[in-house]
């Protein structure tokens, strides 16, 4: 898939699966990290690209679809040196807290972009990433907003692709709702398939899994069901 055939707006944009970009403006000391650090950190793309040019030593690579606040990222990034991390976020608050830890932790093997992640997939080569993350992402929960989840058959279609064969797919949610519209769209994608060890075993976090602060904000408010899919690529 090239750039124009991305989903589209009425207006001819490519279609984005996030809301707003930025939130609360960055402090002094937080913009001086920022300023000084992302040029270093952050993925342009002018083309087609190979990850393992990002990360010439690398075992692995894996890429996380909305990283938040950057928790899961950036201690799977110290837990795993070994492993390439490309991390997608475009909300301003998060990418400066991403950023932030890599400087403050000297991680060496994180990569960010800033962008809809959809354009940076139908850039990679097919079978170049090892696994990808999609935790909590916005649950669109209004019928006429479903259209901007990111689960969806393009990008699903995407993922197969990129995903090396006996890659996974891990995909989190607190709603039932999403948790629903999921499978059904991965039942739909002969090139992944789901294998429960036994059921309601989907509801048992992952190993060494660390809860972010949106899963407990979320347990606060009292949704206290997640969601903890892996889907293999087969």
């Amino acid at each position: 898939m090239t750039d124009h055939e991305l989903p589209k707006t009425r207006s001819g944009e490519p279609r984005a699966f996030f809301g707003r970009r930025s939130g609360k403006k960055l402090h002094g000391g937080q913009q001086a990290v920022f300023d000084a650090t992302l040029p270093q950190l952050e993925i342009k793309l002018e083309g087609p690209l190979n990850p393992r040019s990002l990360f010439p030593d690398a075992e692995r690579i894996v890429v996380e679809i909305g990283y938040g606040g950057g928790e899961h990222l950036a201690r799977q990034a110290a837990e795993n040196p070994k492993t390439g991390f490309i991390g997608c976020e475009v909300f301003t608050g998060g990418i400066g807290k991403m950023v932030q830890t890599i400087a403050g932790q000297e991680l060496r093997n994180i990569r960010l972009f800033t962008d809809d992640a959809l354009k940076l997939l139908v850039q990679l080569p097919e079978g170049s990433i090892d696994e990808v993350y999609l935790l909590y992402p916005d649950p669109w929960p209004k019928t006429r907003h479903h259209k901007r989840r990111f689960v969806s058959p393009t990008t699903l279609g995407e993922l197969a692709r990129v995903i090396r064969e006996g890659g996974k797919f891990h995909f989190a949610t607190d709603i039932e709702d999403y948790a629903n519209w999921t499978l059904a769209h991965i039942v739909r994608q002969p090139l992944f398939s789901f294998e429960p060890e036994r059921p309601g075993s989907w509801h048992e976090p992952y190993s060494g899994w660390q809860a972010t602060r949106y899963e407990q904000k979320a347990r606060r408010e009292g949704r206290m069901t997640s969601f903890y899919f892996t889907f293999n690529r087969t």
